[in-house]
């Protein structure tokens, strides 16, 4: 057997085993893969504060790590004392928001039935939301305690990442099937992408959350906290977003006959939180990370069926690097097979 056929056969064998092992381990390893995406996230936007300790301040990098986790700790566990501090407080106001929301759910229900003859409680809707009702509960129980575990796993994952962040940084870049150049591109464009997306998308929900805020108190919407809340939970929902919300409350008011509320909340909701989530989401991700719209909402929709919350980041950074290496096999192999020709 020549060697060149012989090196062949080592060389496709090896590519075909490693190809088999690493899909067996992705298969096993997949229901931790929010963990190792959330890790990654978290990287990207501590790296600068590990590069500021070990090389400005000359703290050895297992210290280094260890500060920036409870770093990270700190800041989740806050987030979460404070959300659980303001369920905490509504509970003594639950019986009276309760109240409001049946009160305006019988109201619409009357109304429907008067003017168009069609009963929303009817045993088949019931049947049909309660349904909804059940498998809504579980996901909310599978979702808490999938987030319990993707903490320890991000933390764990985290440690490792920030210990040999520079090691690691250079082997995954060396194994880029591209020139240098290229390499340091793609590299510096997925740190972009995901930095962008992890800054960008809570700052647009907090801003959307307080502009709705604003608006249902000024326009009279009950329980204004509640619906703002859930207006700032929906935004990260492509296409639709906070209209979930917005668009239900104008067309009670419209029903209930508060048309100057429901012009006023219609208003509100083109004007400002269209305007808010079409011009800075897609500014701010441009200028961080030169993302086109609609690979933003593209992404957001491939990477939250396939990885669930995380592919919020990790959507568009897939989509992004799918037409980067299009365009870099173009520019290296078509453009330069053009120019020789």
């Amino acid at each position: 057997m020549p060697s060149t056929t012989k090196e062949n056969y080592w060389k496709y064998t090896l590519i075909i085993l490693i190809a088999l092992l690493g899909l067996l381990i992705i298969k096993e390893l997949w229901p931790l893969v929010n963990g190792l995406l959330a890790a990654m996230t978290v990287f990207v936007l501590v790296r600068n504060q590990m590069v500021f300790l070990t090389d400005t301040l000359k703290i050895h990098k297992i210290p280094a790590s260890i500060l920036i986790l409870l770093e990270v700790t700190a800041i989740i566990v806050v987030l979460v004392y404070l959300i659980s501090l303001t369920l905490i407080g509504r509970l003594n106001t639950i019986n009276v928001d309760i109240s409001v929301l049946t009160s305006m759910i019988n109201q619409f229900e009357i109304l429907i039935k008067d003017k168009f003859n069609y009963d929303l409680m009817s045993a088949e809707n019931i049947t049909t939301l309660t349904g909804y009702l059940t498998r809504g509960v579980q996901f909310v129980i599978n979702q808490a305690g999938g987030m319990v575990i993707t903490f320890i796993v991000m933390l764990f994952l985290l440690y490792f990442m920030l210990v040999d962040f520079r090691t690691i940084e250079h082997y995954f870049t060396e194994l880029l099937p591209f020139n240098e150049k290229n390499r340091n591109f793609i590299a510096k464009k997925a740190y972009n992408i995901v930095r962008s997306n992890a800054i960008g998308i809570p700052l647009i929900a907090i801003l959307q959350g307080i502009i709705a805020y604003v608006g249902y108190l000024v326009f009279g919407v009950p329980s204004a906290h509640f619906f703002a809340l859930l207006a700032c939970i929906t935004t990260i929902i492509p296409l639709v977003g906070a209209g979930l919300v917005w668009v239900p409350l104008v067309v009670y008011m419209a029903v209930t006959g508060e048309w100057y509320n429901a012009i006023g909340l219609g208003l509100c909701y083109l004007i400002l939180v269209i305007g808010t989530d079409n011009v800075f989401r897609f500014v701010l991700q441009k200028r961080l990370a030169d993302i086109h719209p609609l690979i933003t909402v593209f992404g957001v929709i491939l990477g939250l069926t396939v990885f669930g919350f995380w592919g919020i980041v990790f959507g568009p950074l897939l989509l992004s690097l799918f037409f980067l290496l299009i365009n870099i096999f173009k520019r290296e192999y078509l453009d330069t097979e053009k120019s020789t020709s």
